[in-house]
């Protein structure tokens, strides 16, 4: 059995308008907090559109340095599709600048790990149909009030 190595195309950056977040509070898993998704814009070589309005990241803080977060939200192609996306991704950092991101102070990206496994559900014969059977990957950044994502297909 041989394997083909693995190689990434880019497919999109998603710009993610976020509000201010809902602490639901400590629960066995870690603090629970729920990040309202107002909006935003998906910029690519061929998938561009918008973040429609309507949607959430839902995140666990694991630990003072870890944060589990899965957003699920729904975008909208500029040719009208609507695609279903269901995110999950991990970011840590040390304790000072996970502590500044939740306050929601700028941190230079550099120093956080933030990675992402996004799948994406489209409609049957649509377009964009195919990102149903395909693994993405993506790198985030979090800045104060928006979450920025490069995301990749895995090839």
């Amino acid at each position: 059995m041989s394997f083909s190595e693995l190689s990434l195309t880019f497919l999109a950056t998603i710009s993610v308008q976020v509000g201010e977040p809902i602490e639901v509070g400590r629960t066995s898993a870690g603090l629970r907090r729920v990040i309202p998704i107002l909006g935003g814009k998906v910029e690519g070589p061929q998938l561009r559109g918008t973040v429609l309005p309507a949607g959430a990241d839902f995140q666990i803080l694991r630990s003072s340095t870890l944060t589990e977060l899965e957003a699920k939200y729904v975008l909208e192609t500029d040719s009208g599709e609507r695609l279903y996306v269901n995110n999950f991704g991990l970011r840590t950092g040390s304790e000072a600048d996970i502590s500044a991101l939740l306050r929601g102070e700028p941190v230079d990206p550099a120093r956080i790990y933030f990675r992402c496994t996004p799948r994406i559900e489209a409609p049957a014969g649509g377009v964009w149909e195919w990102l149903s059977s395909r693994v993405l990957v993506g790198t985030g950044i979090r800045l104060p009030d928006e979450v920025r994502l490069d995301i990749s297909v895995v090839e």
